[in-house]
């Protein structure tokens, strides 16, 4: 009880606190599907985003993401090979938008540390057709971990904490015309609480910093987690 109090009381200070920065503070729904076929290794998951660099309203971006997923046999390694489709937005009044085509493989692997602590490391390599830009590619890494608190477990209806920490590196500086961008593309630095309602919805809401060469802005992120 005196947990829920304090995560209750944190959580309602991290919303005053938002609000109160609205102008700079952005804010992210999102929803994530996965699945296996039935006993095979093969499955799917993807993820819908949309994002706004307000707390609504302001489009940043709608994000549209999904892949065929492999089980490696006697492993814990999940690979993906997918395909997105981005509509950025300008901040402010204006309604232009870009567009985005992406091919992406992903490694993703799963590792405990006794009960409590489940990483995740996930590898993922983008190929990327952005509106007015040369071809580019991406590297990124992003290291996941969630804690249970309400119970020593991850079982229904546990609340447990969610972090992360995400790496993008570019693959190419030129993008055309004379444009250059930075090897360092940006950084995500997530924290969140979480809600288990069963081993396969869970919830989570929480804050991101994200920095990149020209800014550092939180966000807001709600995102629901669905697992059929």
């Amino acid at each position: 009880m005196m947990l829920k109090r304090l995560l209750g009381a944190f959580f309602c200070l991290f919303f005053m606190q938002a609000v109160a920065q609205e102008k700079k503070t952005g804010a992210w729904y999102m929803y994530f599907y996965k699945t296996q076929f039935k006993e095979s290794n093969w499955g799917i998951q993807g993820d819908v985003q949309y994002r706004n660099w307000n707390l609504g309203g302001d489009l940043e971006q709608l994000l549209l993401r999904s892949g065929v997923t492999y089980k490696v046999p006697e492993t814990p390694l999940m690979l993906t090979l997918g395909y997105a489709h981005i509509t950025s937005g300008v901040i402010g009044d204006s309604d232009d938008t870009s567009t985005e085509s992406r091919i992406y493989q992903e490694a993703l692997i799963p590792q405990k540390i006794s009960e409590r602590f489940l990483l995740t490391h996930r590898f993922r390599y983008e190929q990327r057709w952005v509106e007015n830009q040369d071809f580019r590619t991406r590297y990124r890494y992003n290291l996941f971990l969630n804690v249970p608190l309400s119970k020593p477990t991850m079982t229904n209806n546990t609340l447990y904490l969610a972090m992360y920490n995400e790496l993008f590196i570019n693959g190419q500086r030129d993008i055309g015309d004379g444009r250059k961008v930075e090897i360092f593309d940006r950084n995500r630095t997530y924290l969140g609480l979480g809600y288990a309602l069963n081993d396969k919805i869970k919830f989570q809401l929480a804050w991101m910093n994200q920095n990149v060469n020209t800014q550092n802005k939180g966000q807001l992120q709600l995102s629901f987690h669905h697992q059929f």
